[in-house]
């Protein structure tokens, strides 16, 4: 810069190297069913469109509550010899069209309950409408939702609990499908999925959800009974009241309570009393939920290099399916399909533990495992983005120079952190760009400037190579 006064020159001097740095690695994005959607004051609809959150509460002003469900409820009273009223119990049970199909809003309160953060929702639909696949063409349902997001730069994670309550496997493993594709095409996206029970077995499962792209997903069972009770509907109409003993004249009558809307308003104490009954009705939901709060906190607290298991699952009474050692082998290996699932265990003494950390490609030696896809992950978006400015620049030993310095920089700094395996830097990557190791002349020619890198991962200790390949301009 040089300045206006005569006699006075300011060179600015930089002393600092280009450095790479670290995308995010733990945005989820979720896809559902709420009760509403619009944000508080402005009225607009927010339905089909990906908005950031930032906790549970705004989300409820944003989308409301869960949808209430019907139980029916009995009233007992007990009168002694002389009139008096010596007992009165109270009793519920869930209707038998309850529970609702709709599980994204708990599924968003198990997410923040194990350390969730800043994440989307993408709602398709409200109570009233039916769960469907939809269709990405015409932007319905789960798929049409699924692919609002693919423009959307920011999300690292994506899932949509409500699918499980989808008819068929098959219509389930067209959603996991479109999901697992997008993933692919984004390359830095993953999917969390729940393994489809709805009188599926593992190999049904297994052939919905199709062969491609099975490393950018991974799948989760069993099912959790978490420590969430249902919200009532206060049009539950069904309320019984029975008297035993000597009746007196004076004794209260429910009878005219036409529901429950109206009892709190009438005899609100005996309202308050019979609520207290349905807290023994835990919510049951997919695992989804949990395990994108997981991921979240493990990235957070230790990093994308660290595999999301072995880790304790908050605010669950328990899985609703015990998984033994010889079952968690049949979900772990699939010689004939190749298709992991990860299982969530109960063990005495500590706790519920997430126990797998499994891509669903089973079988590839290279991305078997969460933690080194998406560690490759992190690494080639976070590199992509720091040597963007290459396109203007002219493809030669200077610029190739500084991408080396920047990139080994930023590896050290993971290997540094435990990220990578080796005693030495050399033993945990290598980075190559340049004429005679990752370009030939005809590339050069063309413009086109490669990155080839190799990262030793935790697991497994041996080079994962992933290319970069940025297009200059020649003009």
């Amino acid at each position: 810069m040089q300045s206006k006064k005569p006699g006075v020159y300011v060179h600015e001097i930089s002393t600092l190297r280009l450095t790479v740095a670290g995308v995010e690695t733990a945005i989820p994005a979720f896809v559902g069913y709420t009760e509403k959607a619009e944000r508080v004051g402005e009225g607009a609809s927010l339905h089909m469109q990906p908005v950031r959150i930032t906790s549970f509460r705004e989300f409820r002003e944003m989308y409301g509550g869960p949808k209430p469900e019907r139980f029916s409820f009995t009233i007992t009273d007990t009168y002694n010899s002389r009139g008096e009223l010596s007992n009165r119990q109270f009793s519920s049970k869930m209707s038998p069209d309850s529970p609702s199909p709709y599980k994204l809003f708990y599924s968003l309160q198990l997410y923040f309950s194990n350390g969730g953060g800043p994440c989307y929702i993408v709602s398709v639909g409200n109570y009233q409408d039916a769960i469907e696949t939809g269709s990405t063409e015409r932007g319905t349902g789960l798929l049409g939702g699924i692919r609002t997001l693919e423009g959307i730069k920011e999300p690292t994670l994506l899932l949509f609990p409500d699918a499980i309550s989808l008819e068929t496997a098959l219509e389930y493993g067209a959603v996991v499908k479109e999901a697992l594709a997008q993933c692919k095409r984004c390359r830095y996206r993953f999917t969390i999925i729940d393994k489809y029970d709805k009188k599926t077995n593992l190999s049904q499962f297994r052939q919905a959800i199709g062969n491609s792209h099975l490393e950018y997903g991974a799948a989760y069972y069993p099912f959790l009974r978490s420590t969430f009770s249902y919200e009532v509907d206060k049009k539950s109409k069904d309320i019984r009241h029975e008297v035993k003993g000597q009746v007196p004249a004076h004794a209260v009558d429910y009878s005219d309570v036409r529901d429950i809307a109206e009892l709190e308003e009438k005899h609100p104490q005996i309202f308050r009393s019979l609520l207290a009954t349905t807290r023994r009705e835990y919510v049951v939901l997919p695992p989804s939920g949990a395990m994108a709060g997981i991921y979240v906190k493990v990235d957070r607290n230790r990093g994308v290099w660290k595999a999301p298991a072995n880790v304790l699952i908050s605010a669950i009474l328990e899985p609703v399916a015990p998984i033994t050692g010889v079952m968690q082998a049949h979900l772990n290996v699939d010689a004939v399909e190749g298709k992991s699932i990860n299982a969530i265990r109960s063990f005495h003494g500590r706790g519920i533990l997430v126990w797998g950390a499994r891509t669903l490609a089973g079988n590839d030696n290279e991305w078997r495992y969460i933690s080194v896809r998406r560690l490759a992950m992190y690494i080639e978006e976070s590199v992509r983005n720091a040597t963007s400015f290459v396109i203007n620049e002219p493809n030669n030993n200077r610029v190739w120079l500084r991408i080396r310095i920047m990139i080994e920089q930023f590896l050290a700094e993971l290997w540094h952190a435990g990220a990578l395996a080796g005693n030495a830097q050399s033993d945990a990557f290598f980075v190559k760009v340049g004429l005679g190791e990752s370009m030939s002349t005809q590339d050069v020619d063309q413009g086109r400037l490669i990155i080839d890198m190799g990262i030793a991962a935790m697991r497994p200790s041996e080079f994962i190579v992933l290319r970069i390949t940025h297009k200059l301009n020649k003009g």
